[in-house]
């Protein structure tokens, strides 16, 4: 029996594709366990336990992007974080990260203790922490393909879909268009009215929230119906109208069959649940990081699914204009989604066990 740590906290797009690789872990390996890695802050407190996995906490190293006098705790807490992570990896065969926060530690940990390691990157342009890992082995899965460096000789394995999405797009294979419309009536809008669909990733996005605010007159006379994540930790608005206002969609797949146009983030999960389930998408990237969600959303613009706009051109007076150009490109979008990560998790899961027998 095989114990396999998984360290991907902090935010969705770190733990999703984490959750689904367990999932076919288990799957495939039902006598193994698996444990995940995560900080008190992260939305694995409440991802991890609801999917009936193990979590254990590591104290959360914090590396602001400018320098400031947070770095001089930076030795200290990485220490400590490390040798927390090294209590849980030093009794498993082997680590599977995903980046971010909670990964760097358990990397160090994971090379002091001889663990094996896999490492699944999501982005088009590796990040930080999963550079650090690479230095560790040569067992790495990615998403899209890598130029340059170490990832650029990765197996190519896609990203990892939740459930809800993965089994949303085996069923709308059958008939793309039933699917799309019936999503739409679950939802509660009416299938004569096109729906944008607005969110701003797991966290929301105060940038979006506050341009879309700008808009809804314009919205509501056009009679656009509009399905709005505006994120759990920002103020819940007040319905008019079309417009609907939510913390967070549980229903992500519906979402994303329903919507004739999505405005969103393009990290790396969003692209790729879109990519299966979406139609047509205007994609404003986080403006900060090193640019890996304007890559992200490359392929999708080369496909005719999608266009990007900067945060900065991304204004209330921009989609006056441009929001009847947007839905009337998105009806001549392919109605059908794309089933290229449906295998993914089932991939890492074999890199993983390849990494096991090493």
């Amino acid at each position: 029996m095989a114990t396999v740590v998984l360290a991907g906290g902090g935010t969705a797009g770190h733990i999703e594709p984490a959750l689904a690789v367990a999932r076919q872990w288990v799957k495939t390996n039902p006598s193994d366990s698996c444990i995940f890695l995560g900080t008190k802050s992260g939305l694995e407190n409440t991802l991890v336990p609801a999917a009936g996995f193990e979590l254990r906490l590591i104290p959360k190293v914090v590396i602001s992007r400018t320098p400031s006098a947070s770095w001089l705790r930076i030795p200290a807490d990485l220490i400590s974080s490390v040798l927390s992570s090294l209590k849980v990896i030093k009794k498993a065969d082997v680590l599977v990260g995903f980046g971010g926060y909670v990964s760097a530690p358990a990397y160090l940990a994971a090379a002091l203790s001889r663990t094996p390691i896999v490492i699944h990157e999501a982005n088009a342009k590796p990040g930080w922490a999963n550079r650090l890992g690479a230095l560790f082995t040569s067992h790495l899965a990615v998403a899209h393909p890598v130029e340059q460096g170490k990832f650029s000789e990765a197996l190519l394995a896609g990203l990892p879909l939740r459930s809800d999405v993965a089994s949303a797009c085996i069923a709308s294979q059958t008939n793309w268009a039933n699917a799309r419309a019936a999503a739409k009536l679950r939802l509660g809008f009416p299938d004569d009215a096109p729906l944008v669909f607005i969110m701003g990733g797991s966290q929301g996005s105060s940038a979006i929230n506050a341009v879309i605010a700008k808009s809804l007159v314009h919205f509501n006379q056009l009679g656009i119906s509009v399905l709005h994540s505006v994120g759990k930790l920002n103020a819940l608005p007040t319905p008019q109208g079309g417009y609907k206002p939510v913390a967070y969609v549980d229903a992500m797949a519906d979402a994303y069959l329903a919507a004739d146009l999505i405005i969103a983030r393009s990290g790396a999960v969003t692209c790729s649940e879109f990519r299966a389930l979406g139609r047509y998408a205007l994609f404003v990237p986080l403006p900060i990081g090193n640019g890996e969600q304007f890559v992200n959303a490359a392929s999708l613009v080369a496909d005719g699914r999608a266009e990007v706009i900067t945060q900065k051109e991304f204004t209330s007076e921009f989609l006056a204009a441009h929001i009847d150009s947007l839905l009337d490109t998105a009806t001549r979008a392919p109605i059908a989604g794309d089933d290229q990560d449906l295998k993914s998790a089932e991939k890492i899961v074999a890199l993983t066990e390849f990494a096991l027998k090493s």
